[in-house]
């Protein structure tokens, strides 16, 4: 493994790609935490948190090793195409084309409820439909220009975000009630079931495997820098949900949750509700800044993986004409399906999870098996051996079953 400089400048860098995959995975997918957790309540959600923590991060790792014996800029269609075959390259190619756009999709949904729930706090009628494509045409012109711009206003945006997620749930934790978080309402409470419908909900929200090629065309073939950019992103995403859960399921009763859920589990629902319990107008601005700045941090990131990939996949060049190309591919399919269905955040996250098992999991297991065969060699080689690469695939086939039997209502619901 190659070893990082000390220079105040390599740290900066080092801290750029930490902010990037951070901002990635905070977004607005935390705000279906909460709601599809209820079941699980508190303790039992964070197990299931920690494990994917594990393996995402693990499986992200494995992405790295292969993607380190090709050139810089390499995407996943290179990887799959020339590791694994055209057939699990076409699967790959059409899961992360799936997952990419219908999260871009559900920013953009998210971003439009937010953004009109924010303007209605000013006596302004936006209409969700609006707010969401004028957003979605900002964050366009942002990864339009480069990378380097993406990871300077992420940088930005994620500072602002944490800022205001400690504003906010420093209020937030000064009012969680014992009572509520531990669930002593109810005499008979029963979480183990509901765990396992949570975990396609997990997967999702540490989805940040889009950008580990875009890193490695950032970093160039330095796989410690790349490595603490992994570790320390998941790990802030870890640290933050659960602060998140504890503020919300230590104020927000267990089964006011299933309100929330039959409201379609948008993020203006979420945060009504905490600012409904706690009555404070100035937690209210908080929660609708910190909401904003949660969707705009995690837009850029997808947007960024996408970006990337479908410039590696068509063959576009990083000049102007080029990028444009690459970013109307990437911004109008979503803009248009959001245009159509303005209120699908839930469902997108949930079925977005669904996807990522093939292309977050499962063909992160199976390109470091066979790049391991194909450059026995290779200077970076991710920790654990078989045993590991059986568990990130084992996990990523659990939540793909796991998904279906859901969508089949074949599992407990708390509703």
């Amino acid at each position: 493994m190659a070893t990082l400089t000390t220079s105040s400048s390599a740290s900066v860098s080092v801290w750029g790609g930490v902010m990037l995959i951070a901002g990635t995975i905070i977004g607005a997918g935390m705000f279906s935490l909460p709601v599809v957790m209820s079941g699980a309540w508190f303790f039992w959600s964070l197990a299931g948190l920690a494990f994917t923590w594990f393996c995402m991060l693990h499986s992200g790792l494995m992405i790295l090793e292969a993607n380190l014996n090709y050139r810089p800029g390499a995407s996943f269609d290179t990887l799959t195409r020339d590791l694994l075959g055209k057939k699990w390259n076409l699967l790959n190619g059409l899961s992360i084309a799936f997952v990419l756009y219908i999260l871009t999709y559900a920013y953009i949904s998210a971003s439009g409820s937010i953004l009109q729930h924010t303007f209605s706090s000013f006596s302004l009628n936006i209409s969700a439909r609006f707010a969401g494509t004028g957003f979605a045409l900002l964050i366009a012109f942002i990864v339009w220009l480069s990378t380097k711009a993406v990871n300077r206003v992420t940088a930005i945006v994620l500072g602002a975000k944490v800022i205001t997620f400690f504003l906010t749930f420093g209020t937030l934790l000064g009012h969680v009630q014992p009572a509520i978080l531990l669930n002593t309402a109810d005499s008979n409470p029963h979480y183990a079931p509901y765990l396992l419908m949570t975990l396609p909900f997990c997967l999702a929200s540490f989805g940040y495997h889009g950008n580990v090629p875009s890193l490695v065309k950032y970093y160039g073939k330095n796989p410690a820098a790349i490595v603490r950019c992994l570790v320390g992103g998941t790990l802030i995403a870890l640290g933050l949900y659960t602060v998140w859960l504890l503020g919300t399921m230590g104020n927000i009763p267990r089964h006011d949750f299933i309100d929330i859920a039959a409201k379609g589990g948008n993020i203006d629902a979420l945060v009504q509700a905490l600012g409904s319990v706690l009555n404070s107008k100035s937690l209210g601005l908080l929660l609708v800044a910190f909401s904003n700045f949660a969707v705009a941090s995690s837009f850029l990131g997808v947007t960024l993986g996408l970006f990337d990939y479908l410039a590696d996949l068509f063959g576009f060049d990083d000049t102007a004409s080029g990028r444009l190309k690459t970013a109307g591919l990437t911004f109008l399919p979503p803009v248009a399906g959001a245009l159509c269905w303005p209120n699908g955040f839930l469902y997108a996250i949930g079925y977005a999870g669904l996807a990522a098992t093939i292309w977050a999991a499962v063909v992160p297991a199976l390109l470091a098996r066979k790049s391991r065969k194909r450059f026995p060699d290779a200077p970076f080689r991710v920790w654990g051996g078989k045993p590991l690469i059986v568990l990130v695939l084992c996990f990523g086939i659990v939540n793909a079953v796991v998904h279906i039997l859901s969508s089949f209502n074949l599992l407990p619901a708390y509703q």
